[in-house]
């Protein structure tokens, strides 16, 4: 797959609401060309919300959206068809003749080149992880998403996936908005890192350093986000 640079992602006065509730409220963010950015927040702060109004799958929200036409997304659960084969997933809804070999080269950069007629349920966890991301890839987004992808892998199996993902995206560049619970994750993978509550954005950090960062050195930076989060009180000691 030949390397995109991304595009800009422009949201202004956002709103969307469930049962009389404002999730997202004046909601106003940009994301440059090519940046990762992770968002953080409580349950039920309106994250995923956001990820699927930036993937045009919930067109009920107000305010002004510039969101460019390449769009991919991978969700936490790698929502495979099990009746089709590894290479079927990656390439299903592509055109042209050489569909089947950029799906294999997609394969082959998550490490799964070996696998393209294997059936969805042999494979582990990560490997289902890596063959939602090489179907995500393989369209060559200008914006990814990625809407809690690790989230069901154990702690090895997530580490090397934020490898996998970082150099995945040093390759390609797309902009990235990965949708997470993990603080030291999104301190790992991401340029800059905004906090989502009551509809908002509320804190926006920049970790400092190049990947891979050491975490030690973000441990103050993980505390200011914790704050912003609500989980650690300004007033303690």
């Amino acid at each position: 797959m030949a390397g995109r640079h991304g595009s800009a992602v422009t949201v202004r006065g956002l709103v969307r609401g469930f049962g009389g509730r404002r999730v997202l409220d004046g909601l106003d963010l940009r994301f440059g060309p090519g940046e990762f950015v992770a968002l953080l927040g409580r349950s039920g702060s309106g994250k995923s919300t956001l990820l699927r109004i930036l993937a045009g799958l919930d067109r009920e929200a107000t305010g002004e959206l510039d969101v460019p036409d390449g769009v991919s997304v991978a969700f936490q659960e790698p929502r495979l068809l099990p009746w089709r084969t590894v290479g079927e997933n990656v390439w299903l809804g592509l055109r042209g003749a050489d569909r089947r070999e950029t799906a294999r080269r997609a394969l082959a950069e998550v490490g799964l080149g070996d696998r393209e007629d294997a059936w969805p349920l042999t494979l582990s966890g990560g490997e289902a992880q890596r063959v939602s991301l090489a179907r995500a890839l393989v369209r060559e987004p200008a914006l990814l998403l990625l809407d809690e992808p690790f989230g069901a892998l154990d702690a090895l199996t997530r580490v090397s996936m934020h490898g996998l993902v970082g150099r995945l995206w040093r390759q390609h560049r797309p902009t990235v908005l990965l949708v997470t619970h993990d603080i030291d994750e999104a301190l790992a993978l991401a340029d800059r890192v905004l906090v989502l509550s009551d509809g908002r954005i509320t804190g926006e950090h920049v970790p400092a350093g190049e990947r891979p960062r050491d975490h030690g050195q973000l441990a103050a930076l993980r505390g200011r986000i914790l704050r912003d989060l609500g989980v650690v009180d300004d007033g303690a000691a």
